[in-house]
């Protein structure tokens, strides 16, 4: 059963603009060294449907920065979280948003936000190998806080809505998307490194790192008001 302190903490997080919270336990901390952080918190905030519809074929100058102020507004969430934690007694570790190895890994981070998503109960992993929500589609951004604060997952794990759709496959300006569900193995369903060069190559004019946004735009699960 959910605790109390977890459900103020779920509640102070929804509070500083976050729409999806939930708390897990994890088998082992991703953290070398601090083997205490196996439990975690997962929240998402949403995008707006405004500047998801100016995505077109690639992405859009306000999307480009709108993209960036979610993963703004996620780590401030992380940060504040993380010092709430440590005010009542716990350790807590805030995983950024957008996060990589760096050259080790450049496609992969401390720790896999959608795993910790899932294992949340806040959604699935579709075949664009973005974050599906129930009540929002794909249209958030994730974030992670582990800690050593025990947390339960009241929620479940949600099941793979995707069915035969092969939208974003065949939307995918990269060819990045195999239009397949993913395999509980770690094994990806859609190549980073390909969809990467492609942005890259095509979108810097709108700015360095800039993301394409169309998978987010075709999927049916979004339902751009």
């Amino acid at each position: 059963m959910k605790s109390n302190t977890q459900q103020e903490l779920e509640n102070f997080i929804l509070e500083q603009g976050a729409v999806l919270v939930g708390g897990c336990e994890l088998e082992d901390s991703p953290i070398v060294g601090q083997k205490n952080l196996k439990y975690a918190f997962s929240f998402a905030v949403k995008l707006s449907d405004s500047v998801l519809k100016t995505i077109e074929s690639g992405p859009s100058f306000s999307y480009f920065q709108h993209y960036r102020a979610a993963n703004s507004l996620l780590d401030s969430i992380a940060f504040k979280l993380t010092q709430r934690l440590e005010q009542l007694g716990f350790n807590a570790y805030p995983v950024a948003a957008s996060q990589s190895l760096g050259k080790q890994n450049p496609y992969r981070g401390v720790v896999a936000h959608k795993t910790i998503a899932v294992k949340s109960g806040l959604g699935y992993v579709g075949k664009s190998g973005l974050f599906l929500t129930a009540e929002y589609g794909s249209k958030v951004r994730l974030a992670t806080v582990l800690t050593d604060m025990p947390l339960v997952n009241e929620k479940g794990i949600m099941e793979n809505a995707c069915g035969d759709c092969q939208l974003c496959a065949k939307a995918c300006p990269s060819g990045a998307i195999f239009g397949v569900l993913p395999t509980t193995d770690g094994e990806r369903n859609y190549d980073p490194e390909k969809c990467s060069k492609y942005m890259k190559e095509h979108f810097q004019d709108v700015g360095r790192g800039s993301v394409c946004g169309v998978c987010i735009k075709v999927c049916p699960k979004n339902k751009l008001s």
